[in-house]
């Protein structure tokens, strides 16, 4: 396309509230614009590269036998209420003209469990995978980072029907190797982990991680092993614990912290170390609440607390309110000792917290000398802490995590019988017995992709993209626009590029030649094709936007083949294995 007709609004400077390089350039090159918070418009050059991305996913989905379908993004909630997943908070609600009550769809494993009843009466009729490109609403209470976290996103979802356990099984390994490839083909370099399966449910699950600085999501892998985890629900190897003797720690004893309720205001007051602390942390599930112990310098971990109490529980912070009526103190003051009412989780580092500090459960006060099994005791023990880099490996006997910044792009499910028994979605097996169908739920985010791919593809001038999903594979700078030599020459590389199945952008404008060079670069488009004085001698010359200082100079009726060359090369560094 001839760049004087391609809308590419480009700007030198970033919106202000764009936190991150994806979000910013994203803006600044034209590929999408903000209509609201959370919500864009994709730009043609954002379009070209979604479609891109979303036509690979299509191909490796169909490769395992997946069957294209476009569920309704308008969901009667009656369905949610019978999964019981109604209540979840991204939820967006609104009505018909009968006050019938439906919602956005965020994610549709209602739906084909819907169609699944509907349709589905013998085992013969399986396996089935079914699988969508569609728009998904979530109600975000904080959007952020462009197309990262968003309120309406474009994700492949796909579903699998199954009479037996060992096909959920391959058809998840399918799907991970499926994945694998699609992230291959993208440029991405990925880490696939354990994680929590959160609203959806189900036992095992993976997410795939792009690895890159600006991750809002902590990964951890073991040097030794390789195993992988979210750090969210990553466990630790436990390791022998050893509690201080209580005569070797004097008795505790009550002293004044004014203003001091944070860990960083207690230790600067009483000159202590953070793991001298004991943070005491009130956590709720509807009703119940429960009292997490962690040491000073550690951070809780909700699902890993919902587990250790009771498989399912869902446990958020309690608010002010409660913890005052708990500990009949403010927050910040809270402690183990005398606390009753509630259960006390205690992690096994807290054990060994020798000499400890704790809250007072009294406005501005707390207490010092704390020993475990002398001063309080906890109702459980349990791994309920964040794990970070150098913490035990669980899978291997003496590996240590590392740990690493990623972004979610994609997570798979086995949800076996969680939404069959839920909402009646049975078949006759082989022996005419009425069974659930098993089920597996597969989602890769495309929008998402798009935005974590600049993320490790750019550098200060802009987007580098992989040449498999650049809006463009080529761009055609022509130097002077009024030159007619070089009107000509342009004309003939760019036709036969076009030809040859090379996707040209040609910057024909009346521009200077910074601001095509600026554009180009800010695009992202892989390669360059300059056309300016060498022509006098029959040349063009050829960069590369990912190497800098890389240029060959070709004659100019052996340009095409040459580009096709490249972009061929290009390509094939990124075919899976």
């Amino acid at each position: 396309m001839k760049a004087t007709n391609l809308y590419f609004p480009t700007l030198r400077e970033a919106p202000s509230d764009a936190d991150i390089v994806s979000h910013q350039l994203l803006v600044r090159g034209g590929f999408i614009r903000k209509l609201a918070a959370g919500v864009y418009t994709y730009l043609p050059l954002g379009w070209k590269v979604h479609q891109k991305i979303a036509e690979i996913v299509r191909q490796e989905m169909n490769r395992i036998g997946g069957q294209e379908i476009l569920m309704p993004a308008l969901v009667p909630l009656e369905l949610l209420e019978e999964s019981g997943r109604d209540k979840v908070p991204v939820l967006f609600h609104l009505k018909d003209r009968n006050e019938r009550d439906f919602c956005l769809g965020f994610t549709h494993e209602e739906v084909i469990a819907d169609l699944a009843r509907t349709d589905i009466q013998s085992w013969r009729q399986m396996p089935l995978y079914l699988y969508q490109i569609q728009t998904k609403f979530r109600d975000e209470p904080r959007p952020r980072g462009g197309l990262l976290r968003v309120r309406e996103f474009t994700m492949k979802d796909g579903y699998s029907l199954d009479f037996e356990d060992a096909g959920l099984d391959s058809i998840f390994e399918k799907n991970h190797e499926a994945y694998a490839r699609v992230f291959h083909r993208c440029g991405m370099e990925f880490v696939a982990v354990e994680a929590d399966p959160g609203a959806i449910g189900g036992s095992e699950n993976r997410e795939f991680m792009l690895l890159a600085e600006s991750g809002e999501d902590s990964v951890l892998q073991c040097e030794r092993c390789g195993y992988g985890v979210n750090a969210e629900v990553a466990e630790i190897r436990p390791k022998p614990i050893t509690v201080a003797a209580p005569d070797s720690v004097p008795s505790a004893e009550v002293v004044d912290t004014p203003g001091a309720h944070t860990v960083e205001q207690v230790c600067q007051f009483l000159k202590a170390a953070p793991q001298q602390l004991i943070k005491t942390i009130l956590c709720r599930s509807g009703d119940r609440v429960v009292a997490a112990l962690v040491r000073g310098d550690r951070d809780l971990c909700l699902p890993k607390l919902g587990k250790a109490v009771g498989e399912g529980l869902n446990f958020e912070l309690a608010d002010s309110e409660t913890v005052e009526r708990v500990t009949r103190a403010p927050v910040g003051f809270a402690g183990p000792v005398g606390l009753s009412g509630v259960e006390i989780i205690a992690d096994p580092e807290v054990l060994e917290a020798a000499d400890g500090i704790t809250g007072a459960n009294q406005p501005e006060r707390h207490l010092v000398h704390v020993q475990y099994g002398r001063d309080y005791t906890a109702t459980q023990v349990a791994d309920i802490r964040t794990a970070g880099a150098g913490d035990g490996c669980p899978k291997c006997a003496d590996g240590h995590y590392r740990q690493m910044n990623g972004i979610e792009v994609g997570h798979i499910f086995k949800l076996g019988l969680r939404y069959s028994k839920a909402m009646g979605v049975c078949f006759q097996d082989e022996t005419g017995q009425n069974r659930e169908i098993i089920m597996g739920s597969y989602g890769l985010g495309i929008s998402r992709t798009v935005a974590a791919i600049i993320e490790a593809y750019h550098d200060e001038d802009g987007i580098a993209w992989p040449i498999s999903v650049a809006p463009f594979d080529a761009v055609a700078i022509q130097i002077n626009s009024d030159d007619p030599s070089q009107t000509k020459a342009a004309e003939a590389i760019y036709h036969a590029c076009r030809s040859s199945g090379v996707d040209m952008m040609w910057d024909e404008r009346n521009e200077r030649p910074g601001v095509k060079f600026k554009d180009a670069d800010l695009i992202g488009i892989p390669i360059q094709v300059v056309i300016g004085r060498g022509i006098m001698q029959g040349k063009v010359e050829i960069r590369l936007r990912s190497e800098k200082g890389h240029q060959e100079e070709v004659v100019i009726d052996g340009a095409p083949l040459r580009i096709a060359e490249i972009k061929a090369d290009l390509l094939n560094q990124l075919k899976p294995d």
